[in-house]
């Protein structure tokens, strides 16, 4: 495994996760005669699903579409968990050789372009030391996730409780919790994962909503690839993957198109999933439409069966403050805890907190807009990979990896060194997301724009991206070569 990065590639990746990971196999496929390095900034490979360990980490995406769409994954589970992921990632990378381009420990803190040298100069710390590396085209795979810090507010009184408080981003491996009162603050992806994964193991445990989120049970394997098992893998895959895509589609624009009937169709699915006295009116049932936020979905139903069972419950409230034995609510209510979980939801840092800079003037990612949501205007020879908020992030990722080899191609071609979107300053501007998720809010003053006409406008459709990001031509008078 290679520690010293060189002076000077073609392709310079930032970041070895699953995004990372993929746009290198697709690059060393469609143009082996270029040079590529992947810097990395933790010890590891696999990102997200390296990163965190907490109980039962999952994806909470299908798996025939989270998996790369030309390397399959392999077997007919679903709704996968994070080791299984990891080696997925890790066998891929070895099967391209792409985790003998991988520099650990090398993390990325500043590029500057160069229009002169038509160069980017990337700053690296490497265990404390600073080295830089050249390249020609810049390439961002670091989702936008902090790695660093996650979200974690202050709650009244949290200096008077006597047990652990622990975020999941954050997992003592050492963490005890067998027989003990454990809270986990929050109702997203990760605080649906814990209270299954955690119950029957801990004493008890309760995820406190302050709101509630749509929940819909799923199959842990999926039922299509274990009907189509007397296919070829070649043949059957295909047909299971555009299934799950065609399937994702559907059910997001028709939640956004007719959001009552949604309604009734998750209370229909999840009502029937709850043991008595559990109210779906108080806890399973947001004050918002379907996919304003993203929606959870639990493998085989899981979540209900710890609710049945007793080993977990569900307390939607406000916290009026922690004490020493646990949470007082606002309602009055206690929840004693030996154990609180702050599944309090992520921090966005887009391109990993990299400081870049054009030509010597520092860049504002806020002042920039989106380009097909893959390269920001008047930003040089630069792509990022941000996957659907609404669907896999893979299907994204994949598309943006056969983009850059598409435009790659195409300035070889026209013996053109330099790219750059160009905005049109009659292009409305709107929000980068439209998802009303905290952490999507609480960033948005700080991520580019999005346009109100193609090709600067997200529509967060895979059906419509095929055609825009994989099939329209490369020169579309947006884009401009030198």
């Amino acid at each position: 495994m290679p520690t010293t990065a060189p002076e000077h590639v073609d392709v310079l990746i930032v970041g070895a996760g699953l995004s990372g990971i993929g746009a290198a196999c697709q690059l060393k496929t469609a143009h082996p005669e270029r040079t590529l390095a992947l810097l990395e900034a933790r010890e590891a490979s696999g990102g997200t699903w390296d990163l965190f360990r907490y109980p039962g980490i999952r994806s909470d995406s299908d798996m025939f579409t989270f998996g790369y769409r030309w390397r399959p994954w392999p077997s007919h589970t679903s709704l996968a968990d994070g080791a299984l992921i990891l080696d997925y990632l890790r066998t891929v990378a070895t099967e391209y050789g792409v985790d003998q381009l991988i520099h650990y420990r090398h993390k990325v803190v500043a590029a500057e372009w160069d229009t002169a040298s038509a160069r980017w100069t990337v700053t690296v710390d490497v265990d404390g030391e600073q080295r830089e590396i050249t390249c020609n085209f810049l390439w961002g795979t670091t989702g936008y996730y902090d790695y660093d810090e996650g979200h974690r507010p202050q709650f009244p009184g949290e200096e008077t409780f006597e047990g652990q408080i622990i975020h999941p981003q954050f997992w003592p491996e050492d963490l005890d919790y067998t027989g003990k009162k454990v809270v986990v603050i929050g109702s997203g992806a990760t605080a649906i994962t814990l209270l299954p994964s955690m119950a029957g193991t801990a004493g008890h445990i309760t995820m406190l909503q302050r709101t509630p989120t749509y929940i819909l049970p799923q199959p842990g394997e999926d039922e299509l690839s274990k009907r189509l098992d007397f296919l070829p893998f070649s043949a059957k895959y295909p047909i299971v993957r555009w299934a799950n895509v065609l399937r994702l589609v559907a059910s997001y624009q028709l939640a956004r198109r007719f959001p009552d009937q949604a309604k009734g169709f998750v209370r229909k699915f999840t009502e029937r999933q709850l043991p008595e006295g559990v109210s779906y009116d108080e806890h399973f049932q947001p004050p918002y439409n379907p996919w304003d936020q993203r929606l959870c979905v639990v493998p085989n139903s899981d979540l209900f069966r710890a609710l049945r069972a007793g080993t977990a419950s569900v307390a939607t409230g406000r916290i009026k403050t922690f004490d020493a034995t646990g949470i007082q609510l606002e309602s009055g209510e206690h929840l004693d805890a030996d154990i609180i979980v702050t599944a309090t939801g992520l921090k966005l840092k887009l391109f990993g907190g990299i400081e870049i800079t054009i030509d010597g003037e520092k860049l504002d990612a806020a002042n920039t807009m989106a380009y097909k949501a893959l390269m920001l205007s008047g930003v040089p020879n630069f792509a990022y990979t941000i996957g659907y908020t609404n669907a896999s992030w893979t299907l994204k990722a994949d598309l943006v990896a056969e983009y850059v080899n598409r435009l790659l191609t195409y300035m070889d071609e026209h013996g053109k060194k330099v790219v750059v979107p160009v905005k049109d300053e009659t292009v409305g501007e709107r929000p980068f997301m439209d998802l009303a998720s905290g952490y999507i809010q609480r960033a948005l003053d700080g991520l580019p724009k999005q346009g109100d006409r193609a090709p600067w406008m997200l529509k967060q459709n895979y059906l419509s991206d095929i055609r825009t990001i994989r099939r329209d031509k490369i020169d579309d008078g947006v884009l401009q070569f030198s």
